[in-house]
């Protein structure tokens, strides 16, 4: 199923989100512009605005405050991966070069704090304390999450639960702010604003474990960047993780992690995962997940959206890219 067809409830307003993103970049620096348009056009796949907007579809759905925070998620969201570029070294992100790889390293990094800047004017449109607190608790999680990521560079002596607190830090908590500010703006009860924050939760580990899978499985051009990158960049996930347990002794993993930078390496490490049960195993942890999310939707009331939210579950653990 399409993107579009699952965000079918809120697809007339997710073309205001791509509108109120263009209107980002129209400013009276011709520099900061051009920047600004690389970095916003529309080519992403706009899952956290649109899982803001199908939250706030079971009560009271008030647009232009959800409009806001949804355009302030993205923003965020964008920060970040423009900030991850730069921190990575990465010359390309979906497919283009990335604003490190054609500015440099200073402009990415201002780059990336214009963009939290606006997306904090943004969640302050929404007129809610609790949400623009969220927003900032989000921030300082996603920080949180890159600064343990960088401090564990290439050690090889991570556990699963310190793989999973890291990704609910890096992806999962942007996920469950989406969720948990659109159950806020729909006047949601308490209870229902926890179970929209639980499904985000379970979606945004989800869709991290298929990242990382993707990493292993995916070729170059469907993944807009090299097979490898987590390695290359001394990133343990949890399909390496499974082939360190399995073979802990000696792996291409464990050479690459103790110093052993050889290219050679990386193709081991993605053919011995790709031609053994690894790739099942963590797709079907990932399926957990998302099973988990649509189970929680259930005591949600029955409409449109709670229909596309599992289509869109369902999407996460299927996807390509």
């Amino acid at each position: 199923m399409e993107l579009s067809q699952i965000y079918a409830p809120v697809n007339n307003d997710l073309l205001k989100v791509e509108a109120a993103l263009k209107a980002v970049s129209q400013v009276d620096f011709p520099w900061l512009s051009q920047l600004l348009n690389h970095s916003l056009e529309a080519g992403g796949k706009r899952i956290r605005p649109a899982l803001t907007l199908l939250s706030g579809q079971f009560y009271n759905y008030k647009l232009e405050f959800l409009l806001n925070m949804a355009l302030s998620i993205e923003l965020m969201h964008t920060a970040t991966l423009i900030h991850d570029d730069a921190i990575d070294k990465s010359d390309m992100r979906r497919g283009r070069a990335t604003v490190y790889k054609i500015w440099g390293t200073e402009p990415a990094i201002l780059l990336g704090d214009y963009l939290f800047a606006q997306a904090g004017v943004a969640v302050s449109g929404t007129q809610s304390i609790r949400c623009i607190r969220a927003f900032s608790e989000t921030l300082m999680t996603i920080s949180r999450g890159e600064l343990n990521q960088a401090q564990n560079a290439f050690n090889l002596h991570q556990t699963r639960e310190q793989y999973f607190q890291r990704i609910y830090s890096k992806t999962a908590s942007l996920f469950c702010l989406a969720t948990e500010s659109g159950g806020i703006l729909s006047d949601a009860p308490e209870s229902s604003i926890q179970l929209l924050k639980s499904y985000g939760h379970d979606v945004g580990i989800a869709f991290q474990i298929v990242d990382d899978i993707l990493d292993f499985t995916g070729t170059e051009q469907e993944l807009g960047k090299p097979s490898g990158s987590d390695l290359i960049q001394g990133t343990l996930t949890l399909p390496a993780i499974m082939l360190n347990e399995r073979y802990p002794a000696d792996n291409p993993v464990k050479r690459i992690f103790e110093g052993q930078r050889n290219p050679e390496y990386i193709r081991m490490a993605i053919d011995q995962i790709r031609n053994s049960s690894i790739v099942d195993d963590c797709y079907k942890i990932a399926r957990g997940y998302c099973e988990k999310a649509c189970q929680t939707l259930q005591t949600l009331p029955a409409k449109p959206c709670q229909q596309s939210l599992r289509e869109l579950a369902d999407f996460i653990v299927k996807r390509r890219k």
